[in-house]
């Protein structure tokens, strides 16, 4: 041994080596002879058991001595460029190792009969195989690539796979490496019906829609731009964004759900019209006291939540809202996949851990068997109800119902007969390519709820957090809005938003007709543009023979509001009617913002010129208060979605 390190210290120390074309020539031949080796173009690998003998330094000093020579060099870099391959995605698909030092595969009845069992460590290094068949067009251009690289010919065709590799395959297989989940198809819908148009107040004075405290358009779009593409118009409801953010309405001061605030303000986008606003703020009691919650987690776990901004951040989100529940609240989880089934019995959210165990050991996999899911929700809702507490399921999906029921409105009528039972249904999307947004509007609209999209965590807290109290404790169910404009101030109005929320106009007296619902503390905006009479910016022109009623009410009404709701649980409404005088005045609030950003995000059918910087300048000077930041991200999606429209 010592003289081997005495050579190996005389190779260390001496210095570069002058040219001597003998050694050359032979250096030369055998980077050649190795590079051949490793190629496998050599008949007869080496095997272990006839590895060098004559000491560890002897082939230190042989490699030091090969790399020397520029063709020891060049053959080097071929074999970090192999070593390199190994080292890249396909590599890895070949060679995995998962974290492991050492992996051992025992042999049992699935696995290839070989004759070539592995051998005991350590071993030498055999030519890699990477393919059975030939090589493909991708291959070989690959091949020349790194040929012309390394300054070699051509690397020599791969080789059919030995024992040893067949050996690997199944080892893969053993570790699912075949089961990787593929790409698929985008079958994203949404739930939007076309801009309401413009109405002439003379032909049709009254307009009448249910109210909406949904925020899951707004989350979409948010989604949408911030992956670097603008939102499919479909999936624009002004109102939801509108109602994404907080306003300073007046509280209610008595025993009332809630107290209308009306404000009128110029048109930005048009100096010729006027803005009607009306707000609602919802009453919030003392929750000191408040009643216990029994809450049944339905969770999608279909094959199609197996993505990181699905079950992962459903059950993060999910993490978040323990922590806001109280000892006697009680939770159950039932999940849904090729079947449905209850994973925790209704458990106090005092056993923090044991509902955590059950949350985290969810898996996804298997079709959607949506109704059998609800069905045993509700089943499990029924058997945890006790008088005077809340009962409430939350749906927790990315949408994707294939399974049973599966129409929205066989859904909707599903969920109709239930609602009754007084069990609410709250609905959470996530993640993206399958969303469902019409299934979820109607299970969600049908089942006196409330609709979410979770794209991040910050929103979970929004949503799950912040306005937990307001999402789980209504104030007033079927809530529905009736303006009445007077044709001697008004000419012409639209509703900005609202679509899929319109009613008949007799609606309004029917309480056998549902509306929306108000949860404690939460807040209602709508907007309507209204063109005043005579101004120049009618867009219709009056009838010839045209009506001679006099209107009722006095001169200086723009419109007459009427409010409509019910007590949670009540089956007769209440009645709250209030004039809009011309002199209501108000301030530009930041909701007019966020109507114009979304009217732009559909077409800017009613904007004119009025551009995303017009919006953005808007909302800059409006933003006002935004302790959690939510104005601002906004105003940093108009410049988002204003660059993404010049693409």
């Amino acid at each position: 041994m010592s003289d081997d390190l005495d050579d190996l210290k005389s190779l260390m120390n001496a210095a570069t080596p002058q040219p001597d074309k003998a050694r050359k020539v032979e250096n030369i031949a055998l980077a050649q002879k190795n590079f051949s080796d490793l190629q496998g173009s050599r008949d007869g690998a080496r095997l272990t058991s006839d590895r060098p003998k004559a000491g560890l330094f002897s082939g230190v000093r042989h490699m030091l001595n090969t790399l020397t020579s520029r063709a020891g060099l060049t053959a080097s870099t071929a074999i970090i460029a192999v070593g390199l391959v190994m080292l890249s995605p396909l590599g890895d698909r070949l060679m995995p190792n998962n974290g492991l030092r050492e992996t051992s595969f025992r042999k049992d009845q699935n696995a290839p009969d070989v004759s070539d069992p592995i051998p005991e460590a350590p071993v030498t290094i055999e030519a890699p195989v990477i393919m059975e068949t030939a090589p493909s067009a991708e291959m070989e251009v690959a091949s020349e690539d790194l040929a012309a690289t390394s300054g070699l010919s051509r690397i020599a065709a791969p080789q059919p796979k030995t024992a040893r590799a067949r050996q690997l395959d199944y080892a893969l297989q053993s570790l699912g490496a075949e089961d990787m989940p593929t790409p698929q198809a985008n079958t994203e819908s949404f739930a939007n019906a076309d801009v309401n148009p413009v109405h002439v107040t003379a032909e049709t004075p009254v307009s009448t829609f249910s109210i909406d405290v949904d925020t899951a358009s707004y989350s979409v779009i948010r989604n949408s731009l911030t992956q670097g593409r603008l939102p499919p118009k479909d999936a624009v409801r002004i109102e939801e964004m509108i109602n994404y953010f907080p306003y300073d309405y007046t509280a209610p001061l008595d025993d009332t759900a809630f107290t209308p605030t009306v404000s009128v303000t110029q048109t930005p986008w048009n100096p010729d019209t006027q803005l009607l606003q009306i707000g609602i703020q919802g009453a919030m009691p003392d929750v000191s006291d408040r009643r216990p919650l029994n809450l049944v987690f339905l969770i999608d776990t279909s094959g199609s939540m197996n993505q990181p901004n699905k079950l992962p951040l459903l059950k993060q989100s999910f993490h978040l809202m323990l922590g806001q529940l109280r000892p006697e609240d009680q939770i159950a989880i039932v999940t849904y996949a090729g079947s449905a089934g209850e994973v925790l019995a209704p458990t106090p959210a005092s056993e923090r851990s044991t509902i955590l165990n059950a949350l985290n050991n969810l898996g996804a996999g298997g079709s959607t068997a949506g109704q059998a899911g609800l069905q045993q929700a509700y089943a499990t809702a029924a058997a945890m109800a006790e008088k005077g507490e809340v009962n409430r399921v939350i749906l927790a999906t990315d949408g994707d119902f294939n399974v049973g029921l599966n129409d929205p409105e066989q859904l909707k009528d599903y969920i109709a007969d239930k609602r009754d039972t007084g069990t609410y249904l709250s609905v959470l999307g996530f993640g993206r390519g399958n969303l469902d947004d019409a299934t979820m509007q109607a299970l969600a609209q049908n089942g006196n709820g409330q609709a979410a999209y979770i794209d991040t965590l910050s929103e979970a807290q929004k949503v799950l957090v912040d306005q937990l109290t307001g999402a789980l404790f209504p104030i007033a169910d079927d809530v529905k809005i009736q303006v009445e404009f007077n044709p001697a101030a008004i000419s012409e109005y639209r509703l900005i938003g609202y679509e899929t929320r319109a009613l008949k106009r007799e609606d309004f007296n029917n309480d056998k007709v549902d509306a929306g619902d108000i949860g404690a503390g939460h807040q209602v905006t709508a907007i309507y543009e209204v063109t005043p009479k005579g101004s120049p910016a009618e867009l219709t022109d009056p009838l010839r023979y045209s009506s001679t009623d006099t209107a009722q009410g006095d001169n200086d009404e723009l419109a007459f509001l009427r409010l409509r709701y019910k007590a949670p649980g009540a089956a007769a409404s209440n009645l709250i009617e209030t004039p809009i005088s011309t002199n209501t005045a108000g301030e530009t609030s930041f909701a007019t913002a966020i109507a114009g950003f979304g009217q732009l995000l559909r077409g800017g059918k009613y904007t004119g010129s009025w551009s995303y910087a017009d919006a953005i300048t808007l909302a800059t000077q409006t933003k006002g208060d935004d302790p959690f930041g939510y104005r601002a991200e906004a105003i940093q999606l108009m410049r988002l979605a204003e660059s993404l429209s010049q693409n």
